[in-house]
C-alpha cells in the first residue's frame, strides 16, 4: 500500500501538472520484497501509510478542476482520466484496508 501510494503520488501530481500522465506501471511483488516490509514494526509501517495518505489528500484537494479529465495512461493500458485514477486508487485502499480488518 506504500509502494501504491508513492506510485500514484507521481501520477497525480504529474497529470495535475502537465495536463497528461503517460508513466510505468510497477511490480509490486518486486517492490514489496526490495524495501523488506515484512522485517518492519507495523507502528513504523502503519505512521508511514498514514503520512503518504496525508500527503496525496492534500494534493488531491489541491488539483484545478480542470485537470481531474487529463488522460493518463499507466503503462501499456488504455487511458484513463486523472479522476478515474484517483477514484480507482481509493476502491483500491478502501479494498486492502477491509482485508487487513477482517484479519
Amino acid at each position: 500500500m506504500l509502494d501504491s501510494a508513492s506510485n500514484n503520488h507521481q501520477r497525480f501530481v504529474r497529470a495535475a501538472l502537465d495536463g497528461y500522465y503517460s508513466g510505468p506501471g510497477y511490480e509490486q511483488d518486486r517492490w514489496v520484497l526490495l524495501h523488506g516490509y515484512a522485517e518492519l514494526p507495523w507502528e513504523l509501517l502503519l505512521a508511514r501509510w498514514l503520512s503518504a495518505h496525508l500527503m496525496l489528500e492534500q494534493v488531491v484537494q489541491h488539483i484545478p478542476e480542470s485537470r481531474l479529465q487529463a488522460a493518463c495512461v499507466v503503462d501499456n493500458a488504455a487511458p484513463v482520466t486523472l479522476q478515474f485514477l484517483i477514484e480507482d486508487y481509493i476502491a483500491h485502499q478502501r479494498h486492502h484496508l477491509a482485508q487487513i480488518i477482517l484479519q
